[in-house]
């Protein structure tokens, strides 16, 4: 449980410290912006006082000089109008038309977008209205450059190809982590059923040798149950790694089975209640691991019940696939833990691997190709786990 929640903790400040670095860049690009535009409209006050010298120009005015300020702006996209707004001239506007109709048409276009993003620097030219305003006058409006505009989007871009970085580098991460889950919970599994073997084999020849002693003996046929469940046991740990051999079943049946077992190895205070259909529930399972799961959702029952209250096993059909649903009247699990119930090492008792609700969830999902989870719970009420199998 500590190690889960650490590493939840680990996740969180990751993704903290990963929001922190894109904000700082997309505010560093911010402020480069918009530095970068003022600069810009410094350079178009420059170009707008070019255009007026070059309006009102007598002998005295360096012509050089201003032919040489409105040549070099070769990156910011302007247009000048008259004051009757007449297209004067336009520089750094890409027009890709055929008639010049069509191109008067576009640069208009061009210059309602720069109205309306408020760039226009007004250019007198003198006479006096009276008003203390200049009769004749131009207005030059003008667009942001394009390496303004892919520095503004660089940033986006930059966090886009960062995102797609590190989804695929969890992603492969998760995977590398989920093969080696794999591999230990198989070694694991078929190391045990190695271990179980010998003792299991040792148990069942002195359980002969009792029986062949006392013939009479009531006791010894429940001991050669146990004997015959612990195979049984070791034979589900052995396949866990390999394919399953699935064979239709009726599920009804194996639930009965689970249910036989659990309810000869539970005091009274516990009450198991089926509440099954009367038509077979025929699918392709793997029997023993579905007695697993099941027997060990009804183990965790117990558990969280103290062993006190009521199992309810509810199995029916839908549509396209039969659902199998095991309520307690336990302690309940918080929302925030319906997922993380499965997690391997998630437990709330003292003693305990958490791993029973991580194989089940491997066993329904990888091999029989459904689902397990939590349907609902409730603290201090009870929990509900949902099974879905297909039909097919």
């Amino acid at each position: 449980m500590q190690w889960v929640n650490r590493i939840k903790q680990v996740k969180i400040v990751l993704v903290i410290v990963a929001v922190l670095l894109v904000v700082a860049s997309l505010l560093v690009s911010n402020m480069l912006v918009r530095d970068l535009s003022k600069e810009e409209h410094n350079r178009m006050d420059v170009w707008a006082e070019a255009m007026r010298s070059l309006n009102s120009a007598d002998e005295n005015t360096d012509l050089a000089l201003v032919l040489k300020v409105l040549n070099g702006n070769n990156t910011i996209p302007v247009v000048v109008l008259d004051k009757t707004g007449e297209v004067q001239t336009y520089r750094n506007i890409s027009l890709d038309v055929e008639s010049a109709e069509d191109s008067m048409t576009m640069v208009v276009d061009r210059v309602a977008d720069m109205r309306s993003a408020g760039r226009c620097i007004r250019i007198d030219l003198g006479g006096d209205t009276g008003k203390g305003a200049s009769a004749d006058y131009m207005e030059l409006y003008y667009d942001e450059s394009i390496m303004l505009k892919r520095l503004a989007t660089y940033p986006y871009v930059q966090f886009g190809v960062v995102l797609v970085f590190v989804v695929v580098a969890v992603f492969a991460l998760l995977s590398s982590r989920k093969a080696e889950q794999n591999k230990v919970w198989v070694g694991l599994s078929k190391e045990t059923a190695h271990q179980l073997g010998t003792p299991i084999s040792s148990l069942m020849a002195w359980v002969e040798i009792l029986r062949e002693s006392y013939p009479d003996d009531t006791m010894i046929p429940e001991m050669n149950k146990d004997v015959k469940r612990l195979e049984m046991i070791a034979e589900r740990f052995s396949k866990i790694g390999s394919r399953p051999d699935a064979q239709p079943e009726n599920m009804n049946e194996v639930i009965y089975r689970v249910m036989d077992y659990i309810s000869r190895r539970v005091s009274n205070n516990v009450k198991i209640e089926c509440q099954l259909p009367e038509q077979p529930l025929i699918l392709q399972m793997s029997a023993p691991l579905f007695e697993w799961v099941v027997e060990n959702l009804c183990k965790n029952a117990i558990d969280a019940m103290d062993g006190r209250g009521r199992i309810t096993l509810k199995a029916f059909e839908e549509t396209e696939r039969y659902v199998l649903e095991v309520s307690d009247t336990g302690k309940g699990i918080s929302k925030k833990n319906f997922v993380s119930v499965f997690a391997p090492g998630y437990t709330t008792k003292k003693r305990g691997w958490g791993l029973g609700l991580s194989l089940a969830k491997r066993i329904i999902e990888e091999y029989h190709k459904g689902k397990i989870f939590v349907k609902s719970s409730e603290i201090g009420k009870g929990t509900t786990f949902r099974i879905e199998l297909k039909k097919n």
